[in-house]
C-alpha cells in the first residue's frame, strides 16, 4: 500500500497533520506554501490567506526584519539555521517564542529558489525559563544582600569582645599589671552565640562574664546583642555574681521568651578582687571554670557547688554566689561547650574531662598561649578537624609582682 503513495500525498499528510508550523518561501521572502498549523499560528483562517505574505507583513519591523535577513542569508550561503530560538513580537504587541530551523529550498537542478522552515511553539517553556531566570537573579541578589548584612553583623559582633583589658593598679603600665587577661573566640559561622566581657568594676575589682546563647547563626547572634546591652546596664549595679545573674535573668526573660519563642542562654560570672585574691562566682547552667595552680588542673566548682538553671528559663530563678581564694600564679578560665562537644571518628566526644586533662598538660604555658593550645588539642581529636559550634574561652592569671 505504501508503495502506491505519491510524494505529493505524503507531503499533504505531513502538512495537514503535524502540529509544528511548516512554511515555504520564495527568494523575495513571500510565503508560497504553509500548513494549517502555520497559518493558524500567523493568525490566518486558512493557508491560502497567508500565501504572498512576508515576515514584514506579519510581525513588527524588529522581528520581521531579523527573520527576513535570516532567510536571505540562507539563500545566499546555502547554510541552514538549526534550532534557533526566536522571540516573535506581533503587530498587537504580544510576544511569543518559537524554536526554528530554516533551510535553503532547491529546485531539481540544485539551485536555490527560496527557503523553507519548521517552527515549534516554545512560548510556555520560554516564559517558565524567564521566570526561573528572574527568580534565580532575585535569589542571587537576596543572597548577596544577606551575605553583605552578615559580614556587617560579623564585624559588629567582633566589637562585643574585649579589645583591651583592665590594668591593676590603674596607674601602672599594662606589662606591670598584677593580673593578666586573655580571651579566644572561634565562630562556627559568620555570626555566633558566644559572648564574653572583662569589665573593671572598681580600683581593685574586675568582672568576667562568659555567656553562650542557645543555637547558631543569626538567631543566637541577636541573643548575644541583647545580653551585651543588658550587661552594660547592670554590671556596675550588681557586683555580687549571684545577684548579677538573678537580675540578668529577670531582664532577659521577657525579651528572649516572648510568646512561644524558646531562646535561652548559659552564663558564668566571676568577680575577682585583685588586692585580696578573693574570687566570687555564680553559674547559670554553664560548665564549671577550670583552675590551674600549683596542684595542676582542677574544676573551680566541685560537685557540691550549686549551679542554677540557664538564663530565661524560669521567672524566679535565683543564683548562689560561691567564693574561693586564688594565689599568685593561679590561672582560671571559662569556656563554652563548643570546645568539648567535638567528636572523633568513633563518635566519642572530646568531653570536659579530656579538656581538664589537656589543660593540666599545659600548665607551663602563658595565658595567651594556653587557649590556642587547647583549641588545637580539640581540633586534633575532632573527626573533621573543625568545630561544629561557636567556641569562646576567657580567663585571667593572678601574677606574683
Amino acid at each position: 500500500m505504501f508503495k502506491k503513495l505519491k510524494q505529493s500525498s505524503l507531503m499533504k499528510h505531513l502538512m495537514d497533520n503535524i502540529r509544528d508550523n511548516i512554511y515555504f518561501m520564495d527568494r523575495k521572502g513571500k510565503i508560497i506554501l504553509i500548513n494549517k498549523e502555520g497559518a493558524k499560528w500567523l493568525g490566518f483562517d486558512s493557508p491560502d490567506e497567508a500565501v504572498g505574505k512576508t515576515d514584514l507583513d506579519i510581525f513588527t519591523n524588529e522581528h520581521g526584519r531579523a527573520a527576513y535577513d535570516d532567510e536571505q542569508q540562507i539563500m545566499e550561503t546555502g547554510i541552514p539555521i538549526l534550532g534557533k530560538e526566536e522571540k516573535e513580537t506581533w503587530a498587537d504587541g504580544h510576544e511569543t517564542w518559537v524554536s526554528t530551523s530554516k533551510m535553503p529550498l532547491r529546485d531539481d537542478e540544485g539551485g536555490i529558489v527560496g527557503s523553507f522552515g519548521i517552527s515549534r511553539d516554545i512560548t510556555d517553556h520560554k516564559r517558565a525559563e524567564i521566570r526561573a531566570d528572574k527568580l534565580a537573579e532575585e535569589n542571587r541578589a537576596f543572597r548577596e544582600e544577606m551575605e553583605a548584612e552578615l559580614l556587617m553583623a560579623q564585624e559588629l559582633q567582633k566589637t562585643f569582645f574585649p579589645s583591651s583589658y583592665p590594668v591593676f593598679p590603674g596607674h601602672t603600665a599594662a606589662d606591670e599589671s598584677v593580673v593578666e587577661f586573655s580571651h579566644q573566640h572561634y565562630a562556627g559561622g559568620m555570626v555566633g552565640g558566644d559572648f564574653c566581657s572583662v569589665r573593671k568594676l572598681s580600683d581593685t575589682e574586675v568582672g568576667i562574664l562568659l555567656c553562650d546563647v542557645m543555637g547558631h547563626g543569626v538567631r543566637a547572634a541577636l541573643g548575644t546583642a541583647v545580653v551585651r546591652g543588658v550587661v552594660e546596664d547592670i554590671s556596675n549595679q550588681k557586683k555580687d555574681p549571684g545577684r548579677f545573674l538573678s537580675h540578668l535573668n529577670r531582664v532577659l526573660m521577657p525579651i528572649l521568651r516572648p510568646g512561644d519563642l524558646f531562646l535561652y542562654a548559659t552564663a558564668c560570672y566571676m568577680v575577682l578582687d585583685v588586692s585580696t585574691g578573693v574570687l566570687r562566682y555564680a553559674n547559670a547552667g554553664h560548665p564549671s571554670p577550670i583552675k590551674l595552680g600549683r596542684d595542676g588542673a582542677e574544676w573551680l566548682m566541685d560537685a557540691s557547688a550549686v549551679v542554677g538553671p540557664g538564663l530565661a528559663i524560669g521567672d524566679d530563678s535565683e543564683y548562689e554566689t560561691a567564693e574561693r581564694v586564688v594565689l599568685p600564679g593561679d590561672l582560671v578560665f571559662m569556656f563554652t561547650d563548643g570546645i568539648y562537644e567535638v567528636e572523633n571518628a568513633e563518635q566519642d566526644e572530646f568531653g570536659e574531662e579530656r579538656l581538664l586533662a589537656a589543660a593540666g598538660q599545659h600548665t607551663a604555658l602563658s595565658l595567651p598561649a594556653l587557649f590556642p593550645a587547647l583549641l588545637n588539642d580539640a581540633r586534633q581529636f575532632s573527626r573533621s578537624g573543625e568545630f561544629g559550634d561557636d567556641v569562646c574561652l576567657v580567663g585571667f592569671r593572678l601574677l606574683d609582682r
